[in-house]
């Protein structure tokens, strides 16, 4: 029975995946196999022997030290895409409040409440509406960053709503090429996408080579009077070379989900308490993906949306015994442990090992159980971090 550490408040949509007669699932879990979260910190945290692997529900994965879990052989899995959705509505909400005056227009009609003539309040209504008066986004220019899962369906959003869209991302995958529209413009480079878009949405992980991709320098190039929207990261963005912009008028307005010191005092900017996936469907989503990624990992070997080794699956065969192993990306590992088979005379029916960066991963079907000693043999070869039988 594999036992599953949970934190957080997981979805029970997403608790219920795992079969009770096979998983142990609880908060108070001792010698976990996995553990599934949310936002909790795992840095500084003890690490369990027994753990083989962390599913985040959601896309980020500051809260867990990936590197190290990685060199210990534990595959740390997110859920990219399964709250794009409910991203994507509040980006469009986000535009909709900059275009026009939506907020200051609800908080004037709210300031009337000790009118009590009616006649008196349409009228003067109609009088100051002049004030809240804003513009449409149809015809406007949309300029996303970033065209994973939630810049795709942003970008499908604002064409549908229409709006001319560009995109900039250097690192786009091949399938994130395939959910595109081929009526996205294709930017070279961030400067150019900046000074064309009247709307900047920012759709990139938090990553080193990403902190303050928006900065000073970078907003020098921004269209007068743009709105920028970041439902990203915080990281992502240089909070002081905003509110400089804002204040120079270089920039429109800031839509985000990340509040800053000072950024209550600029009218100019709209600041939500990350809600971006704070909803119900956005929550299951990433639960179910969470669990069954989980469980594909523990019972097939299978990682699927790993942050930390290769995407890697490979059809059962009948009968076979499933060896997977997790090793440094060094040449000469899988022919040192094919030939531990070899010696203890357990013939490869299939195999399959692909590597990421400094890690990788590979599974083989043998047509007998290996005994105690060759699982022994091949933990010691050298560079193997980890090895399961299934």
């Amino acid at each position: 029975m594999f036992k599953i550490k949970t934190y957080n408040a997981i979805s029970v949509k997403g608790l219920e995946r795992f079969a009770r007669e096979r998983y142990e699932v609880g908060s108070d879990i001792g010698h976990p196999d996995a553990y599934i979260l949310r936002s909790h910190k795992l840095q500084g945290e003890a690490v369990p022997t027994s753990l083989l692997a962390v599913a985040r529900a959601g896309a980020g994965v500051n809260n867990i030290p990936v590197p190290e879990y990685g060199q210990r052989g534990i595959v740390v899995f997110n859920t990219p895409g399964a709250n794009a959705n409910a991203v994507k509505e509040l980006v469009l909400a986000g535009m909709l409040l900059s275009a026009r005056g939506i907020l200051p227009g609800i908080a004037y009609a709210q300031s009337l409440a000790s009118m009590s003539d009616a006649a008196a309040m349409h009228a003067l209504l109609e009088k100051e509406k002049a004030r809240f008066a804003g513009g449409e986004l149809k015809g406007k220019t949309l300029g996303i960053v970033g065209l994973g899962a939630i810049g795709s369906m942003v970008a499908d959003m604002a064409l549908a709503l229409g709006m001319k869209v560009l995109g900039y991302d250097p690192a786009l995958s091949i399938d994130a090429a395939w959910r595109l529209s081929n009526a996205v413009q294709r930017m070279e480079n961030l400067p150019t996408l900046l000074a064309r878009s009247d709307y900047v949405s920012l759709h990139v992980p938090a990553l080193e080579a990403t902190r303050h991709l928006i900065n000073a320098d970078a907003l020098t190039h921004a269209r007068p009077g743009a709105v920028l929207l970041n439902f990203a990261r915080e990281s992502i963005v240089d909070p002081a070379a905003v509110l400089a912009a804002l204040q120079a008028g270089k920039l429109g307005r800031y839509v985000c989900d990340f509040p800053e010191p000072g950024f209550a005092a600029e009218p100019k900017i709209i600041a939500l308490p990350h809600i971006g996936a704070s909803t119900e469907e956005s929550e299951e989503n990433c639960a179910v993906m969470a669990a069954d990624q989980l469980i594909d990992y523990l019972e097939n070997g299978h990682i699927l949306n790993s942050v930390n080794y290769p995407a890697l699956r490979m059809d059962r065969t009948p009968g076979a015994t499933r060896i997977t192993f997790a090793n440094d990306n060094v040449a000469g590992v899988l022919g040192h442990v094919l030939s531990v088979l070899a010696e203890a005379k357990l013939n490869v029916i299939d195999m399959s090992n692909r590597s990421r960066d400094a890690l990788a991963y590979n599974i083989l079907d043998v047509a007998t159980r290996p005994d105690d000693a060759a699982i022994e043999a091949i933990r010691g070869v050298e560079h193997v971090i980890r090895v399961r039988v299934l």
